[in-house]
């Protein structure tokens, strides 16, 4: 699958909550870290989401929030994942920012640069990424 999300993840589905509407996914990575995804009750029907399920999450680096590790902070993003500043990529309006998150895994954010120049990441910041749950997109194998 080729996709131009900067972000993908692959896990085990581990428990979907319906709703009303909406149903509640939570993706089980392979290091242990659950991702959460808010879907369509009919996205589960036709997905064929359910427990034991391999899935792919996939996140748009623009929709990252980035933060340093650090920061106690209190958000409603469902997911936080924390790792290490591996690259920087400095654009005229944007910055790139590549964490390691393990498991030869990579996860991108793209911040401003006004951000970047108030939080000052470099190459080896602890960082952690915040995905609101609404924001990913869980693909299957068909």
């Amino acid at each position: 699958m080729k996709t131009s999300a900067r972000n993908m993840l692959q896990g085990k589905i581990e428990s979907v909550v319906g709703g009303a509407v909406n149903s509640e996914v939570t993706l089980r990575l392979d290091d242990g870290v659950a991702v959460y995804a808010i879907v369509t009750n009919e996205s589960v029907q036709t997905l064929g989401l359910a427990p034991g399920k391999v899935a792919s999450a996939l996140i748009k680096s623009s929709w990252v929030i980035l933060t340093s590790a650090d920061e106690k902070i209190v958000t409603s993003a469902r997911n936080r994942l924390c790792g290490v500043v591996s690259r920087i990529e400095k654009g005229v309006v944007n910055t790139e920012i590549v964490l390691d998150i393990g498991f030869d895994t990579s996860f991108v954010a793209m911040i401003t640069n006004e951000s970047q120049n108030l939080l000052k990441f470099s190459v080896g910041s602890p960082a952690c990424a915040l995905v609101k749950a609404s924001h990913v997109i869980l693909a299957v194998e068909e």
